[in-house]
């Protein structure tokens, strides 16, 4: 399963890069596959260590935001590993043969 997730803290003003950095730091230090753009953090998993995941960098942002948003997008999809590579590699394929 990949899950795509946003955490933003409200009520800190308008700088959250370092709020959204404690989100991050967890995903990274979770060992599951991900990547981080400009919009999502995206993790790739089985349900439960996923979820684990997600709840803790809520949680990250939790403990220093008076309250959190968290945008969540999901792809399950059993038997399925290495989905953030593979997705892009046929989209990319795609768009190389014209």
């Amino acid at each position: 399963m990949i899950v795509a997730f946003s955490v933003t803290p409200l009520g800190v003003g308008e700088d959250v890069g370092e709020y959204v950095a404690d989100a991050v730091r967890v995903v990274r230090e979770s060992g599951l596959p991900n990547r981080t753009d400009a919009m999502f953090t995206s993790v790739e998993g089985e349900w439960d260590e996923v979820m684990d995941v997600v709840r803790r960098a809520v949680a990250a942002v939790e403990a220093r935001a008076p309250r959190v948003s968290l945008v969540l997008k999901a792809d399950i999809r059993p038997g399925v590993t290495d989905g953030l590579t593979s997705k892009v590699e046929t989209v990319e394929r795609h768009l190389a043969d014209g």
